[in-house]
């Protein structure tokens, strides 16, 4: 078997390769610096959140299926608090780990991968997904 492809010809387009990497590398990090930086306003927040003009999520505290659920801005030193979030779910007295995604859109810990609009209907949806069981508080890292 006969083949024009030597090693030294392989080994050539590899340095040729890691090169090429190495030398896009820094102006794809400065890129996504620059991006970064001109969706962030000056609190570490991106635009579009209520900082732009848009509302953030309202505040709720009601009964539903027995269990009481609040919606509230997160206080310092809860769960939402320390993982960088502005708002915290309470299902009977028991904070529910809460995120919000890129989109918009939230999940819980309880219902991970159904992203819902806003806090409350996610509380809505931890409760009937519980069917009665006590919410266990998450342990921080």
């Amino acid at each position: 078997m006969s083949s024009n492809v030597t090693r030294r010809l392989v080994l050539r387009g590899t340095a040729v390769a890691m090169a090429g990497a190495a030398l896009a590398a820094p102006a794809a990090t400065a890129a996504t610096r620059s991006a970064m930086a001109s969706t962030m306003d000056h609190s570490g927040h991106s635009e579009n959140t209520e900082h732009n003009g848009h509302t953030g999520p309202q505040p709720f505290d009601e009964i539903y299926q027995g269990r009481h659920i609040v919606g509230k801005a997160a206080e310092p030193g809860s769960m939402s608090a320390h993982h960088g979030g502005d708002f915290s779910v309470f299902i009977d007295d028991r904070e529910l780990h809460i995120m919000r995604l890129g989109d918009g859109t939230w999940i819980s810990v309880v219902n991970h991968y159904l992203p819902l609009d806003d806090p409350r209907a996610l509380a809505l949806a931890a409760v009937e997904k519980l069917r009665g069981a006590t919410l266990v508080p998450m342990m921080a890292a």
